[in-house]
């Protein structure tokens, strides 16, 4: 291979994970900054040219990583969170679809002055979302109500819809270059709707069926799925052209909703995937641009953004929640997040380029104006969605809610006294009795086993940044963590210490399988039951600060055990094995203390007044 392809591919996987991974760092979204090193790496330094370095290759390898990322997306499409919002969504891809392609063009036609047909087709480009912006905003800010579950279904399924009507308009566009009729574009439509579903839904249910049947070898899973996928993709836009991402949307849609199967493994595979795809696949576009196609379009073009994200937007949303009871914050957040992605970014480079090699005039400002408004809207909505989620009331920048594994007496106590302190608490158990009596207490407990996807998607965890595993079961606590880290982060995570019977466990459990251990050493679920049926009670307590906090801690050893810390800004502090028992300004402690002891008055820990986080 000659070593400047082989170098440009490195720079170019490099630049993606890159501008992730820095994106990451300074929390922003990560588009800008793939979009603009894909600036620097084509029409700035020349490092990068797609079109030399894959030629015919370029957008049927694009066309087929978009396919990829549906798929992906696809399998996070719950069916049972669709009752609730199905008629929204419906509405949502399709009259809201209609509101934006006609918007859309409009705007295009008088105001950035293309011809009708092409105004047509940037209006159905438009008409897509970005769930690779959109989802990534929902994990980070984890809003709660409906608005957030429309948002994710509108994110992956309007994508093949706008890319369908963007493909339909095309072939209309050469069609009319052609002199050749169009009348069967309706049998298109047709072809494409029946095609994508019927295929997409057969590999599925053939996929479903390999795994169940332990048909397929674990280590071979994610190749054998990835397999389908491609083949599932290539055979149905050989069928009928176009209709390939329809069908891996279809595909992952249905595998997602199969009982009986897991596909936690495959999931992870599939985002690390998508991640190393829409990396290298912004990159690759935005390379293929040059400055002087922005400096061509004017001012013309922001006014023409100012459009899709003022009229286009909250009138969609208007009109397909019109008959719905949703909330107005629901409506609102709906109203204020629409960016567009890579999908938007692929397809207009993909037809601009054909376009342009007919001959037809104007089809050279197709995709500047698309990476416009993709840059546009990323920035509008990515800056303005989290203040406006938090004074909506629909998310919080730091929760510090705690979601606890086990519902048994000492886990009860626990959570009875970090609510009484304003924090949203919520336990979960399998044991029906234990639920039943934490709900006669007052408080959020679901049944159901930590593990179990549905009972995780079935939590409002608006509020919860935390989880403590706090039952008997060692394993259960390890699992549980392993499980939860991708939800709250590796960092809030914390079980129990193996008890000192099993102390033998821990040291041969490595540690990538275990949380961080809670509260100080010596302190075990025996432990806390023990205490707690001596009569011991939860305390709020002012301690000294300073150097004498630890001299303090230590003298009360044992008729006190530290558990959070509670900061003066109201932040709940959980400590751990390695916690630092100095207190900082301010700070006062929660502890379990013996009977007979008081630190502070009760009433300070029962104050209604506190304010809540």
């Amino acid at each position: 291979m000659n070593t400047t392809i082989l170098i440009t591919f490195a720079v170019i996987l490099f630049l993606g994970i890159f501008a992730q991974w820095l994106a990451w760092r300074v929390r922003m979204p990560s588009i800008l900054l793939l979009l603009a090193f894909g600036f620097i790496a084509g029409p700035v330094t020349g490092w990068v040219n797609p079109d030399q370095l894959l030629g015919d290759l370029l957008f049927p390898i694009v066309s087929l990583s978009v396919g990829i990322i549906l798929f992906e997306g696809g399998l996070g499409l719950r069916l049972k969170s669709l009752p609730a919002v199905g008629l929204v969504v419906r509405n949502v891809i399709s009259i809201g679809a209609l509101i934006t392609w006609v918007v859309s063009t409009i705007a295009a036609y008088f105001i950035l002055g293309l011809d009708f047909y092409l105004s047509l087709l940037l209006g159905a480009i438009l008409i897509v979302t970005g769930p690779t912006v959109i989802l990534p905003i929902l994990r980070d800010l984890r809003p709660k109500g409906q608005g957030a579950v429309i948002l994710r279904w509108e994110g992956i399924l309007i994508d093949p819809v706008g890319a369908t009507v963007a493909v339909l308009v095309f072939d209309l566009i050469v069609a009319i270059v052609a002199q050749h009729s169009a009348d069967n574009l309706l049998i298109l439509l047709i072809e494409i709707a029946i095609i994508g579903t019927a295929l997409g839904w057969a590999f599925a249910r053939f996929t479903s069926i390999m795994l169940r049947l332990y048909l397929i070898p674990d280590h071979l899973q994610n190749a054998a799925i990835l397999m389908m996928v491609v083949l599932a993709y290539a055979l149905a836009n050989r069928i009928a052209p176009e209709s390939g991402l329809l069908a891996t949307t279809m595909m992952g849609m249905t595998l997602a909703n199969q009982q009986g199967i897991d596909l936690k493994r495959i999931k992870e595979f599939k985002e690390d995937i998508g991640v190393l795809l829409v990396s290298s696949l912004f990159i690759l576009l935005a390379s293929r641009l040059q400055f002087a196609d922005f400096s061509a379009l004017g001012g013309e073009v922001l006014l023409f953004l100012a459009v899709l994200i003022l009229i286009a937007r909250p009138l969609t949303v208007l009109i397909s929640t019109a008959r719905s009871k949703m909330e107005h914050r629901d409506r609102l957040l709906l109203a204020a997040l629409a960016p567009r992605g890579i999908v938007a970014a692929a397809v207009s480079s993909t037809f601009g380029l054909e376009l342009a090699r007919l001959g037809y005039p104007g089809a050279e400002k197709l995709a500047p104006i698309t990476f416009v408004v993709i840059i546009g809207t990323v920035v509008i909505y990515g800056l303005s969605i989290g203040p406006l989620t938090r004074r909506l009331g629909l998310s919080e920048t730091n929760p510090q809610g705690l979601l606890l594994v086990g519902a048994h007496s000492c886990a009860q106590k626990i959570a009875q006294c970090i609510a009484e302190l304003g924090f949203r608490v919520a336990l979960v158990d399998t044991n029906p009795q234990n639920v039943l009596a934490a709900r006669q207490l007052g408080l959020t407990a679901h049944l159901g086993s930590i593990l179990h996807e549905d009972v995780v998607e079935e939590m409002n965890l608006a509020g919860i940044g935390r989880l403590l595993a706090l039952t008997a079961n060692n394993e259960v606590n390890s699992l549980a963590v392993l499980y939860l880290a991708e939800v709250f982060g590796r960092s809030h995570v914390y079980q129990l210490a193996p008890s000192e019977t099993n102390v033998s466990d821990q040291a041969t459990l490595p540690q990538f399988m275990m949380g961080r251990l809670l509260f100080p050493a010596g302190v075990y679920h025996a432990t806390l039951e023990e205490r707690f049926q001596r009569g011991w009670q939860m305390q709020l307590a002012d301690i000294p600060t300073g150097k004498e906090a630890s001299a303090f801690i230590a003298d009360h050893a044992e008729r006190m055990i530290p558990l959070f810390w509670l900061s003066q800004q109201n932040e709940l502090v959980v400590i751990t094995r390695n916690s630092d028992m100095t207190p900082g300004p301010g700070q006062k402690l929660v502890a379990l203390v013996a009977p007979g002891v008081t630190f502070s008055p009760k009433a300070d820990a029962a104050d209604p007044a506190r304010p809540g986080v």
